[in-house]
C-alpha cells in the first residue's frame, strides 16, 4: 500500500490574490511521486525536508491540470517524469502519450480523468491503508474566507467560478465521491467522504 502526505496545504485568499494548490507526495516503495508542486517555493522545500526527500529525489509529477498555481514549481524535479491527463513527459524534449490509467508502475496508484474545472484535469487514486486517497485537486476547492462544507449536496453543487464545464464537473465530483475514502482537494483541507 501507498502512502500519501499533504506537503502544502493549498490555498487560494481572494482578497490578496496569493494561491497554491495543495502538494501532495505519494511514497509507493522506491516510487515517489508529487502531485501538483503548486507556486509556493519555500513551503514546498520545506515539506520535502520534513520527509527527508531534495527535488532530485522525485520519480514522478503529476500535474492535475495547467493552471499555474498547480503546476508553475514542475521544473525543479529535474529527475522526474511529468504526468499529465495523456501524456509522458521528460525534461529532454520527450513525449509519449498514454491511454492507460496505471502508467505509473505501482498497483495502488491509478491516474483518472475528472474534467469540468477544466477540460484537460485528472486526479490520482492511491490505495493506502486507510482506504483510498483522491488526490483530487480543483475537483474541489475553497477560498480561504470560505466555509469547507464537505456533505454531498455541497460539494457536488459548490460553485467554481473557474469552472470551464459544470455540467461535466459535477459528474467527475460525483465520480470522485463514488470512489473516494477521502478527499485532498486543490485549496483546502484533506477531509473523509461522508458515505
Amino acid at each position: 500500500m501507498a502512502e500519501v502526505k499533504v506537503l502544502v496545504e493549498g490555498y487560494a485568499i481572494k482578497k490578496t490574490g496569493k494561491a497554491t494548490s495543495s502538494c501532495v507526495l505519494i511514497v509507493d516503495g522506491d516510487i515517489k511521486i508529487i502531485v501538483d508542486p503548486g507556486m509556493d517555493r519555500a513551503n514546498l522545500l520545506n515539506g520535502l525536508a520534513k520527509e527527508n526527500l531534495k527535488p532530485v529525489d522525485i520519480n514522478y509529477v503529476v500535474i492535475s491540470h495547467t493552471h499555474l498555481d498547480h503546476c508553475g514549481l514542475s521544473g525543479i524535479f529535474e529527475n522526474a517524469t511529468l504526468v499529465d491527463d495523456g501524456a509522458l513527459y521528460t525534461f529532454d524534449g520527450g513525449y509519449k502519450e498514454y491511454d492507460n490509467s496505471r502508467i505509473i508502475p505501482s498497483d495502488s496508484i491509478e491516474i483518472i480523468k475528472t474534467p469540468g474545472h477544466d477540460p484537460f484535469h485528472c486526479s490520482v487514486l492511491v490505495k493506502t491503508n486507510k482506504g483510498i486517497v483522491a488526490v483530487a485537486e480543483d475537483v474541489f476547492w475553497w477560498w480561504d474566507e470560505e466555509e469547507q462544507k464537505t456533505d454531498y449536496e455541497s460539494l457536488t453543487n459548490k460553485e467554481d467560478e473557474y469552472v470551464k464545464d459544470i455540467k461535466t464537473l459535477k459528474e467527475s465530483r460525483k465520480k470522485i465521491l463514488e470512489l473516494a475514502d477521502y478527499i485532498v482537494p486543490g485549496h483546502g483541507k484533506m477531509f473523509k467522504v461522508e458515505k
